[in-house]
Formats: C-alpha cells, sequence, structure tokens
C-alpha cells in the first residue's frame, strides 16, 4: 500500500471513526489502540501497512499521555519491568514466532479473556501481588507486543496489582507502550516496512482524530473510580482476547 489514491471511499469514513474509538480507549487506559484499530481496518488495509501506521500513532499518543503525566509515572515499575520485557522481544523475535499460529493465538485469547473477567468479577484488589510477578508479565508482554502487537493488557493486568492509583497505572502504561512502540518501529525500519510516504501521510491525516479520542478517554477517566477503572479494563482486556481469535499476527 503505497497509493492513497486507491484507498476505498468508504474507508475515509471508517478509519477516523475507529481511531476515535481506539484512542479514546487508549486515553482511558494507556493501551488498546491496536487491537481496536487493527482487526476492523484490515479489512481494506494489509497488516502490513496497519501495524508501523499504528506505531507511530502510539508513539505520539503515549508521548501526549506521558507529558501530561509524568510526574505520576511509577519509574520503580519501569525499571523493574523494561529489562525484562526487552527480553521478552528477543523471544517473540525468535522463538514465538516459530510456533504454529493455530496453537498460539488461540491459547493467548483464552489467556488474555480469562484475566479480563477476573478484573470485572474481582474489581477490588484485596491485596498487592508480588513484584516477581514482572518476570512472567515482562516475557510474557514483549513477547507478545512483537508477535501480535497487543502486550498491553499483561502489562496493565500486572501493574493494576502493583498500583493503587489509576492515574498512575494509566501514565506508567502510556510509557511502557511508547518504549515499545519505539522499539518496534526500530525493528520495521531496519526491516523496511516503516519506509513508505503513505504511511507517514496516513500517520498526518489521522493524528487530529487521535487528539480527539485521547482527550475523550482522559474525561472518561477523570470521572472513573479506581473499580469502575477495573472493570472497565478487565472489559478491554476480555475484548482484546476475543479479538485476538479473528485476527492475523501483527
Amino acid at each position: 500500500m503505497t497509493d492513497l489514491s486507491q484507498v476505498p471511499v468508504m474507508l475515509w469514513i471508517v478509519a477516523p471513526l475507529v481511531i476515535i474509538v481506539a484512542y479514546t480507549v487508549f486515553g482511558l487506559s494507556g493501551f488498546g489502540s491496536t487491537v481496536i484499530s487493527v482487526p476492523i481496518l484490515a479489512h481494506w488495509l494489509p497488516i502490513s501497512f496497519l501495524v508501523p501506521l499504528m506505531v507511530l500513532l502510539d508513539m505520539t499518543s503515549a508521548g501526549f499521555l506521558g507529558g501530561r503525566d509524568r510526574q505520576h509515572v511509577a519509574a520503580s515499575e519501569l525499571k523493574r519491568i523494561i529489562p525484562v520485557m526487552f527480553v521478552g522481544f528477543v523471544v517473540g523475535t525468535t522463538a514465538l514466532v516459530k510456533v504454529p499460529d493455530e496453537y498460539l493465538r488461540p491459547a493467548l485469547a483464552i489467556f488474555t479473556m480469562a484475566i479480563g473477567l477476573n478484573s470485572i468479577v474481582n474489581p477490588r484488589l484485596h491485596r498487592m501481588i508480588s513484584r516477581w510477578w514482572v518476570l512472567p508479565t515482562g516475557i510474557i508482554g514483549g513477547a507478545v507486543a512483537t508477535v501480535f502487537g497487543a502486550g498491553g493488557p499483561i502489562y496493565a493486568t500486572y501493574l493494576s496489582g502493583r498500583l493503587q492509583d489509576k492515574t498512575e497505572i494509566r501514565a506508567t502504561m502510556s510509557a511502557l507502550i511508547s518504549i515499545s512502540a519505539f522499539t518496534r518501529a526500530v525493528v520495521y525500519a531496519v526491516a523496511g516496512l516503516l519506509l513508505h510516504v503513505a504511511i507517514f501521510v496516513g500517520g498526518l491525516m489521522l493524528a487530529p482524530f487521535v487528539i480527539i479520542g485521547l482527550k475523550l478517554g482522559n474525561r472518561i477517566h477523570t470521572g472513573l473510580s479506581q473499580e469502575q477503572l477495573r472493570r472497565v479494563v478487565g472489559a478491554i482486556v476480555l475484548v482484546t482476547g476475543a479479538m485476538l481469535l479473528f485476527r492475523g499476527p501483527s
């Protein structure tokens, strides 16, 4: 996809609406944009075009939220999870890509849906989870982000078990997604997937709708209690898991 003049007319209507919804979710929780937008937009555009495009938009949006909520980022949790997340990137590019998709995607979907369902049914944290959960979280989340572009639900589950403040969770999630997106952008650039004018033009055209979604999500986030936010995030994670059953690797 290098010629935007070949894009179907319907996509010019659908894409802005999808981006607004996707980044409303991102503004609410700090993740979820890719897993919402890619399965829908893939009806018109190839995955090889969409995923690099979403990486650019995620970098912008994560930077936007991170700049506003920088003082709320849990630096101690970032220091724990980032090194392990990079191990997950290596696992994702060297091992998980070799696992047949017909086994990997259903297993991941069931795991993710179970996490989301637990957050909906048990929205109140009774005790903080151990910091050692950062090991499976970072490795699995990094690997899943590399293969599927969907590491956010796993990071969110860990952070919601470690942090009490909803704004702190969102700010830390945004920082993680920003780092993850930047790393994957470098990988896509090296692979030649990001070096297309159409991707950057598409990013510029959709950027205003990203901002609209972020502002809507921020307003909703402000009005929710911690328990309500856990239920909302749980619902997002549940839908994310369901979507993984119907989308290809990204």
